[in-house]
């Protein structure tokens, strides 16, 4: 989170949607490349083995997918040791180390797989994303970059470099990757453009850009009815257009359609606040404290608890 001043703060991180969804594909891909090597297999002994290690390796897909992630790294090791060779194996390892967030070996497995296989486009988008996690965001557009001199029309790598970009602050670079992203990405996939266009929208909310921030943000809305990071995200841009009902509408239509969401309630108790109506304020306000203090956040519990002592205080001066 980034305070963008007193008033709000505005929600930057993300799913990372696109970026795993990369697992599915990878498990596709190395599974055909699992089939074909058994077809390839001549001797009894050598499709024995085989087949020991195709069930090694669909047992860690299986667990995967079950979210059994130890037992996942486990089966994948397993093949691994009985095939050093085989890449497929290191590679749903990479995806398995990220799940459990011990990125330096999810980094290490890609790097092999990119050692034996350079033009491995998954791994490139593993490995990025990996680095990513670590903050290492030069590393994490260096594979990005990588994996567009080889397939320049995918539009995860164009998202994803735009999110290092975003992190490194280098704003007009990440407006050009998501914009590439969305013209990539197919039409029929709604919630990929919502994310894109949220993404895209708050970059453009860093720059002041105010009024593209607010189209972004719509685009994203329309895409996806129940994304209320951008109905939240639009609430503060148009509260720094100075349109407060604009501002009160989107933060109230964020806490309909996500009860839980203790910052929304507390940007529109400050929107109340501005807008001299102080009673509303500190009912939104409590509520934001009562959620918060639930979700563990201590520190915005705490915050919103002095904001209401604020509110009560000349309240109580006119009982």
């Amino acid at each position: 989170m980034h305070y963008m001043s007193f008033i709000y703060e505005i929600q930057l991180k993300n799913t990372f949607y696109k970026q795993l969804r990369s697992v599915f594909i990878l498990f596709i891909a190395l599974t055909s490349i699992l089939v074909l090597e058994l077809q390839s297999a001549k001797a009894d002994q050598l499709l024995t083995e085989s087949e020991v290690i195709q069930t090694q390796f669909r047992q860690g897909v299986a667990a995967f997918q079950a979210g059994d992630f130890t037992n996942a790294i486990a089966q994948f090791s397993q093949a691994i040791q009985l095939d050093p060779d085989y890449t497929a194996a290191y590679g749903n390892r990479c995806l398995t180390h990220i799940q459990l967030e011990a990125y330096e070996e999810a980094i290490a497995d890609c790097t092999t797989v990119l050692q034996r296989q350079a033009n491995n486009t998954e791994a490139y988008l593993n490995r990025g994303l990996a680095f990513y996690r670590v903050g290492d965001y030069e590393a994490a557009i260096a594979d990005y970059t990588h994996l567009l001199q080889i397939t320049p029309h995918d539009p995860r790598a164009y998202y994803n470099r735009g999110l290092a970009q975003l992190e490194r602050r280098t704003y007009r670079e990440a407006i050009v990757d998501f914009g590439e992203a969305l013209r990539q990405t197919s039409p029929f996939e709604r919630d990929a453009i919502a994310l894109i266009h949220t993404d895209r929208g708050v970059v453009h909310l860093m720059l002041n850009h105010h009024q593209a921030a607010i189209a972004d943000f719509t685009q994203a809305i329309h895409a996806d009815a129940s994304n209320v990071r951008a109905l939240f995200n639009r609430g503060c841009a148009h509260h720094r257009t100075g349109n407060m009902t604009a501002a009160l509408a989107d933060f109230t239509k964020a806490t309909q359609r996500d009860p839980q969401y203790a910052q929304a309630y507390l940007n529109r108790g400050l929107v109340h606040r501005q807008l001299g109506e102080p009673k509303n304020a500190i009912a939104d306000l409590q509520q934001a404290a009562t959620l918060f203090q639930q979700q563990q956040l201590l520190a915005d519990h705490q915050r919103t608890l002095h904001l209401i002592e604020q509110l009560q205080t000349p309240l109580a001066a006119f009982v």
